[in-house]
């Protein structure tokens, strides 16, 4: 009783001292140095205390802190002073629970319950702000991420992981930002050849030349279920081309030209720039919707792709981060990107049969990423609230927690680690790289700070180490322009400190030009859930699915177009092509659609089931009736692993009379499971009417991640007329 009474005295206190509402939305409210959520509040006792009453669904097992106290000794790294109580001990945590992160070999643990280093996530860590507050850790991380083959690791994931998880170039846009800290050419000359045989390899593996995208899992989301409809397997999910994925290796492209043009291999850098363009220009043109005002998620489908319509938080901010999309795009969406009242979500809307993790859920270093981009594309609101969507979960749990739901703000979901590296690094990053502006560039440090009116004031930033210098920042005022930029008490016109001048203490004073912001907006709404996926099936040349709940209406699809629209529950599908429906609610909302059916002319061929490892080579003479283009797929077994976890996806390519027409993938499908057969992802051909020879065969750029075991049992093929 005596700590709830002292802890409801320090609110009022921090009510009456400073009680001005710096973020308030319809879910929380943060005002002063405290943060309310509903009958729970957390406050900022000091900059070393955060005292919090709020009490977590009953029955989770993960449980929460109450209480964050500074444990380690935080004097090295950079010392924030700012008006605001709060905003100064949610920074502290961050400092405490990185030193936390650091293991006894110097690489960072991904979180609390969450050990050893996984390449995106340490990946996304650099990026926001380990490569400058651990650059040692992050260079050594970095390197245990790549294989005897000199190849990035894939993390563990869908399927067997390479190629269905297919963001593994995150580490090579994190190990640039590791030179741009630091300037060591040695780390350039040992990650060139590391990126350049990556990039090359995924180049060959799952670029989809029709579209110029990059096929596979969504960056970050992966557990399969949480973000695609329940029918889609891994060996689909290979097949869909996603907006993160290919924005990641578009930059990666980019940074692989900047390091070919420091090292002076001018044709490399030429051949990489031009790759960068290609697949930025291709998401501009593939998934770019026009009456959203955002990027869709990504491409779906077996043989013929469909749009998934749905906003993606982290796809969004990357592009507007990394320039694919224009300034004018930029700011269309971050006013048209959904936001929720406890923030930006993962995605939006929700899949309503499915629990919260990345579904229905927002993620703290997500939304840093969303706060970066809406300061660089100049949308004051979106970067306030960003910023808010950080520091009330890091209050009212006191500790950087891994997601958050989006119906209630509470960390009830499927797992929720504490001490969460990449949450930890945004929740620093917003500090450093918003209010005081600080960007790495290969030749220096440039500032740009940007300070929302309700983050006016002067806060400083004191032992910021960079190369050979430490700075000491102050920043004071707000707004988007520097009226003056001071260093060592002389006036500079530019806001940009060289590297090669950046030696021992220097004084920085940046004074802002106090002028409004042009308002931009945001799109607030309600957390929504989108219909269920309807199931559907042929009878005959009939398309029938089961009834959805209140629905507004279904859409049919064929051969990845809309093409009709009902309130039935059947459609003439005669017509030969492939079917889906997509179910929509009252007031607009798209589901999914189901699973493709097909009512074109299919050829089996029946084969031995044995098993195929490295050393078979499959020829399987085929007799077609007319000359024209095919979908070739196959019957297998993989029983190597499990479908969520492990790295054994068999991967094979597939060849026409000689010539090589693309890669086939065989995700497992569960471990020792031999006996259930699925397909692989479908490979367009053309073929000669009469025989054709099609060839399965393993080659050195089909080696997965376990190099060891890429084996599975194949049983038949099958040919659909296009």
């Amino acid at each position: 009783m005596k700590k709830l009474a002292l802890f409801s005295l320090l609110s009022m206190v921090a009510f009456g001292v400073s009680a001005q509402v710096v973020v308030e939305t319809s879910a929380y409210s943060w005002h002063g140095d405290t943060v309310s959520q509903g009958p729970f509040t957390a406050v900022a006792v000091s900059p070393f205390e955060i005292v919090s009453d709020y009490s977590a669904q009953p029955g989770y097992y993960m449980g929460i802190d109450k209480q964050w106290k500074l444990k380690n000794d935080i004097s090295s790294y950079p010392k924030l002073t700012t008006p605001n109580r709060l905003h100064e001990a949610v920074y502290n945590m961050g400092l405490d629970e990185m030193i936390n992160a650091v293991e006894p070999d110097t690489t960072l643990r991904t979180g609390k319950e969450w050990a050893g280093v996984w390449t995106r996530d340490v990946s996304y860590s650099i990026l926001l702000s380990m490569a400058y507050l651990q650059p040692e850790a992050s260079r050594i991380s970095l390197m245990k991420k790549v294989d005897s083959l000199g190849r990035i690791i894939q993390d563990t994931g869908s399927g067997g992981a390479w190629p269905v998880s297919t963001d593994r170039q995150i580490w090579t846009v994190a190990a640039w930002e590791v030179y741009k800290v630091t300037g060591d050419k040695e780390w350039l000359k040992y990650i060139y050849p590391i990126i350049k045989r990556s990039l090359e390899t995924d180049r060959e593996a799952f670029y989809n030349t029709p579209t110029g995208l990059v096929r596979g899992e969504t960056s970050f989301i992966d557990w399969r279920e949480q973000s695609h409809p329940r029918w889609m397997q891994t060996a689909d999910i290979y097949n869909s081309e996603t907006l993160s994925t290919s924005v990641v290796h578009a930059q990666a492209w980019h940074v692989l030209g900047e390091i070919a043009e420091i090292l002076g291999h001018k044709d490399v850098a030429k051949d990489a720039f031009a790759e960068s363009k290609k697949i930025a220009d291709a998401i501009n043109k593939s998934l770019w919707l026009d009456d959203k005002g955002y990027y869709a998620m990504y491409l779906y489908g077996r043989d013929n792709m469909l749009t998934n319509p749905r906003a993606e938080t982290l796809g969004e901010s990357l592009a507007i981060m990394w320039d694919i999309a224009s300034p004018e795009r930029a700011r269309t969406i971050t006013a048209s990107n959904p936001t929720t009242p406890y923030g930006a979500p993962v995605f939006f809307p929700q899949i309503a049969d499915m629990p919260a993790y990345h579904n229905n859920s927002l993620w703290p270093w997500v939304a840093s990423w969303w706060g970066l981009a809406n300061a660089k594309a100049g949308n004051e609101e979106g970067v306030m609230e960003a910023i808010g969507s950080v520091v009330r979960p890091a209050a009212l749990f006191a500790t950087n927690k891994e997601n958050l739901n989006l119906d209630n703000g509470d960390i009830a979901t499927e797992l929720n680690s504490s001490n969460m590296l990449w949450c930890l690094s945004g929740n620093l990053a917003l500090t450093h790289k918003i209010l005081f502006g600080i960007d790495f560039r290969k030749d220096g440090l440039e500032f740009r700070p940007f300070v929302p009116k309700a983050m006016a004031g002067t806060r400083t930033l004191d032992g910021f180490k960079y190369r050979d210098a430490s700075l000491d920042i102050t920043v004071s005022g707000y707004g988007d322009r520097i009226k003056s930029f001071i260093v060592n008490g002389k006036e500079q016109k530019d806001a940009f400190i060289p590297a090669k001048k950046a030696k021992g203490n220097m004084k920085i004073e940046i004074v802002m030009a106090d002028n409004e912001i042009e308002p931009v907006g945001i799109n607030r709404t309600p957390n929504v859930k989108a219909p269920l996926t309807p199931i559907a099936w042929l009878e005959d040349t009939t398309l029938v699915w089961n009834p959805i709940e209140y629905i507004g209406k279904y859409i049919i699809v064929k051969d990845g177009r809309k093409i009709a629209e009902t309130h039935a529950t059947t459609f003439d599908a005669s017509e030969p092509g492939e079917y889906q429906v997509i179910g929509v609610s009252g007031d607009g909302v798209e589901g999914f659609a189901s699973e493709p059916r097909s009512t074109r002319p299919q050829i089996l061929v029946e084969l031995p089931a044995t098993m195929n490892d490295k050393t078979t080579v499959l020829n399987i003479p085929v007799e077609v009736p007319a000359e024209g283009d095919y979908f070739v797929s196959f019957r297998y077994a993989n029983g190597n692993g499990p479908v969520n976890t492990e790295n054994k996806c068999a991967i094979r390519t597939l060849s026409v009379d000689g010539e090589r027409e693309g890669l086939v993938v065989l995700p497992q499908r569960g471990r020792d499971n031999w006996d259930e057969f699925g397909w692989t992802n479908s490979v367009k051909v053309h073929l000669n009417a009469g025989s054709n020879t099609v060839t399965l065969d393993f080659r050195p750029e089909d080696e997965n991640m376990n190099i060891e075991t890429n084996s599975a049992v194949i049983d038949a093929l099958r040919l659909v007329r296009n």
